[in-house]
């Protein structure tokens, strides 16, 4: 059974005139007599009662009409999905992160997507850098933000966020009394950073400014997320040293301030190994529209 057969059908179906009907087609009439002949033949059946004044359906082509429109309207979704899957509109991204750009990069990409490509399913898993990294080169992922620098054969990155430090402190504590820290005010005390383990370049280049400016912390603990970190804080068990954004929303009894380190900043990267598929290339372009890479200074 032809689609343009059904087609040729539900139009004669409609305008009940072979002519009428010939035309709507762009088909001559005789075509459009051939098409009905050869449907009814494979069915077995009569779908119209025509003489030489008029075309009426019959029985068995009234209860045939809703099921031919269906099938119809059938066929042009599924070549809808096909144009839409060709042109990279459909389809499923998985997206690693790290959990600190929950608060601006990740709500800022899920709304965009959300918008412009409603059809693409976009599948999102928190985990560390080094895990996204083996998740990408197994193929698990398509696409993660981790911190950088992460230098990984396979793996292509490009920044996406610069940020300054902020140093969380327990709401009572006397350095919220300054606008400013220099690394030299955390001097002998208990200081909470990201483990190694979880962003080994990130931890290295802080490590590094922070020798820098003539500075050695007195490490209380290295955790593998931002949020533990400032829960010990608000209990009153140390400071923090993170990312600013890692400190948008800070809990009760916690303030922040900023930390000078001179131009150092900590980054965050889009990573990814190929762009081996038409939704890959439209998410990528779409992340690059929205995530610009920051200019030098910022």
């Amino acid at each position: 059974m032809e689609i343009k057969h059904l087609r040729s059908f539900v139009t004669l179906a409609e305008e009940l005139h072979f002519g009428r009907a010939a035309q709507r087609l762009s088909i001559v009439q005789p075509a459009l007599s051939m098409q009905i002949k050869m449907l009814e033949e494979e069915l077995g059946v009569r779908l119209f009662e025509r003489n030489r004044h008029s075309v009426t359906l019959t029985e068995v082509g009234t209860v045939f009409l809703p099921q031919a429109r269906a099938t119809l309207n059938q066929a042009a979704h599924a070549a809808d999905v096909a144009k839409a899957c060709g042109r990279g509109e459909i389809g499923r991204v998985r997206l690693g992160f790290v959990s600190s750009v929950l608060p601006h990069l990740l709500p800022t990409l899920i709304r965009a997507l959300h918008e412009r490509f409603p059809r693409i399913e976009l599948e999102l898993k928190d985990m560390p850098g080094p895990d996204q990294a083996a998740a990408l080169k197994s193929g698990q992922l398509d696409f993660g933000l981790m911190r950088l620098p992460a230098t990984i054969p396979g793996i292509q990155t490009r920044e996406v966020l610069r940020e300054t430090f902020i140093i969380a402190l327990p709401g009572d504590h006397p350095l919220g009394a300054c606008d400013t820290l220099h690394p030299t005010a955390l001097a002998q005390l208990p200081v909470f950073i990201l483990a190694r383990r979880y962003a080994p370049g990130f931890y290295d280049e802080l490590m590094q400014a922070l020798t820098r400016q003539g500075v050695q912390l007195e490490i209380a603990s290295e955790l593998g997320e931002f949020t533990t970190m400032l829960a010990l804080v608000s209990a009153g068990l140390g400071v923090g040293l993170l990312p600013a954004n890692a400190g948008r929303a800070l809990p009760a009894n916690v303030i922040s301030r900023p930390l000078e380190l001179g131009d150092y900043r900590a980054t965050t990267g889009l990573a990814w190994t190929d762009l081996n598929s038409a939704v890959k290339s439209t998410v990528f372009s779409l992340m690059s529209e929205l995530l610009p890479e920051p200019s030098e200074g910022t």
